[in-house]
């Protein structure tokens, strides 16, 4: 259902008798609400049915902020009120709930009051419930819901979001350049005129003051966007604006508030550095570097401290060396001007610079378009007394180590700036192989360089050269003199080996001597080596095959005989030029074995075949001879002394013949264990043997042992034979080898003495043996009467014996 009219609401409440004022009396109030509300009557709706509905109550509107409290707002009524008494309830906030006691309702009548002022920024409406009640407490109706909204008032002013604003435009802005907005809010209801703000400046003030007074400046009153409204605007005229703003509710008619605004006039680069002044005269000492000679002003009229202001300077013209350098002070903006390279007095006495200077920004383009600033430096060389000067620091020179003496090395190698005298001397030459002449400076060679010098290091040997001028001062300079030794071809390239052995079967594969040499130069002049056989004869027999670049093996074409043969061989180096150098290689020619080695080294006695000079064959022959006589003196000496031993007066003769021994042990072998040693006590070599006037050092150490007493063998059966030793001495002494050689083999296939690897022992028996000592073996006579000089006549491997019973 709607709310009817509230004429048609009078006019229905005057006819009904329902009309009721409130206690007030003011008639204002019936244009706000109606004076009495059923909010529990029903109505029928149109048709033959008709059907029955509830009201639909309009919300009951009230000022904020009124003074007449409390004022009564409306009446509720029910029609149960002519069956009988009814009591009116309100309950919801504002009443019993927060926040409380704003609203009361008579409960006799059913008028709704408000308690307090109430204020729409703090609650814009209620919603109460509204009950009819019989006296018992029993409901006549249902709950009714009455809404009370809080009209709004023009009480809140408009406040502008902080007190003072900040912007910035740069100069030379056009009108119409935005520069910044400001902003305000109002606390009334912003659907009413309460809330509707407008903007306004209503003053400006230069920063410094009075620099324009005209209005540069305007304001958007309804977005508070601030922004240029006429030209003019320069930083360096003024700096900024102090501008005043207001803000009015009820578009501009109603409440105000006022706040501030100030804009700085930001900087662009609209002017260009000058120098001041542009003439500048400096002085700098030659040969000195990294000093200030000076410093260069410049001014800009933009912003101090920002690129627009900053300079940067350069040496147009006048510095082609790059003796000088130029830099910004960041503090004062100067131009300092220094040496970075030594000026020359002689060469140069006044340089006249010209500066350019710039900002670090680029121009704008709103600035005037002036020229560069330029400013003149003149430049003054002061004189000072200069130390003498190398013309190259280090001095090299590239020369061969068999540099002959007395040639020139360098010349021209030092000069004096001032023209003074200059004097020359060798501080470091280790190995002395330089001079130099003390007027002229020219090096020479003393002596042929050897690169093999431990002062030579990678062919580079190092020398320090001084040279001072003869001015009072006597101010001196040092340099390094650097020599690179280049190798040359010196030394010829020596054979090696020079002597050694070939197997006498040429078909061997391993038949040949192997061929080297030795270079004392350094590469390239050393290997590789090639070697050739200079002679036709020679080479008919033996070749010599290159094997590496520094090896060759000299072997044999045919089979040859055993003998020494001098094979003459050339070897020649890889230098430039190269050298060469003929080296005799002796070589002896044998048979080998199945190991390629010589069987026997007595092959070179027997005579050269190829190659033997008239001397050497000289040599050989007198050695045969020597050797002839020699057999001849010990077959003789042999004769004599057997006959003396049959005779009884030998050398060898004892009570009895079974008292020589023959046996030859062996005694550098150890091993065999303690059950070699417990198997068998040796106290006399078994099997005696009469090999007749054999030395007496061939026989074992032993005496005082009797004959008979020996212990056989444990580890080997009995009854054995023994081999056959020989019985005979050789009749030609030059056979004893061999007849040694015989019964050592018999030894060792003897099983009835010791194992080959079993040391001998033998057994204490106390003293007072019946035996004698050997070395007084059974002799009829004592040593005084026997002769044993013949046993010098016997050769080297008898002198020892000899000497043993030498009388004297």
């Amino acid at each position: 259902m709607y709310w009817p009219k509230i004429r048609q609401r009078r006019a229905a409440a005057k006819r009904c008798g329902r009309l009721k004022v409130g206690s007030s009396g003011q008639a204002g109030r019936e244009d706000l609400n109606p004076a009495v509300l059923y909010p529990w009557r029903q109505r029928s709706s149109g048709g033959l049915s008709r059907v029955k509905r509830d009201w639909i109550i309009p919300p009951i509107r009230v000022l904020e902020n009124s003074k007449q409290v409390p004022e009564n707002l409306v009446q509720i009524k029910s029609d149960k009120i002519f069956t009988g008494e009814v009591i009116y309830k309100l309950e919801g906030p504002g009443v019993d709930q927060d926040p409380k006691n704003l609203f009361e309702i008579d409960d006799k009548t059913g008028w709704i009051r408000t308690m307090i002022p109430l204020d729409r920024e703090k609650y814009r409406s209620f919603t109460l419930k509204a009950f009819a009640l019989s006296p018992s407490g029993e409901r006549l109706e249902n709950p009714s819901t009455i809404e009370i909204v809080v009209l709004d008032q023009n009480d809140n002013r408009p406040n502008f979001s902080q007190k003072e604003f900040a912007g910035s435009v740069s100069e030379f802005s056009i009108p119409g350049t935005s520069v910044m907005s400001v902003t305000a809010t109002d606390a009334d209801d912003p659907t009413t005129d309460n809330a509707i703000l407008s903007y306004s400046i209503i003053g400006q003030e230069s920063i410094p003051p009075l620099r324009i007074n005209k209005t540069m400046f305007g304001i958007n009153n309804e977005t508070g966007a601030i922004y240029t409204r006429d030209v003019g605007l320069d930083r360096e005229v003024v700096q900024g604006f102090r501008l005043k703003l207001q803000v009015a509710d009820m578009s501009g008619m109603g409440l105000t508030s006022l706040a501030n605004a100030v804009i700085h006039v930001t900087d662009i680069n609209n002017n260009r550095p000058r120098f001041s002044p542009d003439q500048y005269t400096m002085s700098a000492v030659e040969n000195k570097v990294d000093f200030v000679i000076g410093w260069v002003n410049a001014t800009d009229n933009d912003e101090p401290g920002t690129g627009n202001w900053e300079t940067k300077y350069t040496i147009a013209k006048g510095n082609p060396s790059r003796n000088f350098a130029i830099r910004t002070d960041p503090v004062t903006n100067e131009g300092i001007l220094s040496v970075v390279k030594a000026l020359d007095y002689e060469f140069q006495e006044v340089h006249t610079l010209t500066l350019t200077v710039e900002n670090v920004n680029p121009l704008s383009n709103k600035a005037p378009m002036n020229p560069v600033s330029s400013a003149t430096v003149v430049v003054t060389v002061l004189n000072e007394n200069e130390a003498p000067r190398f013309n190259k620091d280090p001095i090299e020179i590239v020369v061969p180590e068999s540099v002959v003496p007395g040639t020139v090395l360098a010349s021209n190698i030092a000069y004096d700036p001032d023209n003074a005298k200059l004097k020359y001397d060798i501080l470091r030459d280790p190995e002395g192989w330089l001079i130099i002449n003390h007027e002229t400076g020219e090096i020479t060679a003393r002596k042929p360089f050897n690169v093999r010098s431990p002062h030579v290091k990678n062919n580079i040997y190092n020398a320090v050269i001084r040279v001072r001028d003869t001015d009072a001062s006597g101010i001196s300079t040092t340099a390094s003199l650097v020599i690179t030794l280049r190798e040359t071809n010196d030394f010829e390239p020596r054979l090696f080996p020079l002597m050694g052995t070939v197997c006498s079967e040429s078909g061997r594969k391993t038949s040949g001597l192997f061929l080297t040499a030795v270079d004392e130069d350094l590469p390239p002049h050393a290997e590789p080596f090639t070697f050739h056989l200079p002679d036709i004869n020679v080479s008919a027999n033996w070749t010599i095959i290159q094997v590496n670049e520094t090896h060759a093996v000299l072997r044999p074409l045919v089979e040859l005989e055993t003998g020494e043969y001098a094979v003459t061989v050339l070897v020649t180096d890889s230098g430039t030029p190269s050298l060469s150098a003929y080296g005799q290689v002796n070589v002896t020619v044998c048979p080998c074995g199945k190991d390629g080695e010589c069987k026997t080294e007595a092959a070179a006695i027997f005579g050269t075949r190829v190659g033997v000079s008239f001397i050497a064959l000289l040599v050989i022959m007198a050695s045969i001879a020597l050797l002839l006589l020699l057999l001849l003196l010990a077959v003789a000496v042999g004769n004599c002394r057997r006959h003396h031993i049959k005779k009884g007066e030998g050398l060898l003769v004892g009570d009895s013949d079974e008292d020589i021994r023959d046996n030859v042990l062996n005694y550098d072998e150890q091993g065999g264990g303690e059950e070699d040693e417990n198997a068998f006590n040796i106290d006399l070599l078994r099997n005696p043997v009469d090999v007749g006037p054999l030395p007496i050092s061939f026989y074992p150490p032993v005496s005082g042992i009797p004959r008979g007493k020996q212990p056989l063998r444990k580890d080997y059966p009995d009854n054995l034979p023994s081999p056959s030793y020989p019985r005979k001495p050789p009749a030609d002494p030059t056979d004893i080898e061999d007849f040694i050689n015989d019964g050592l083999e018999a030894a060792d296939h003897d099983p009835n003495i010791p194992p080959y690897d079993t040391a001998l022992i033998y057994d204490y028996e106390g003293d007072g043996s019946l035996a004698g000592s050997l070395s007084s073996i059974a002799s009829a006579s004592s040593d005084g009467d026997q002769d044993y000089d013949y046993l010098n006549d016997w050769g080297p491997r008898f002198k020892k014996l000899a000497n043993m019973y030498d009388p004297r």
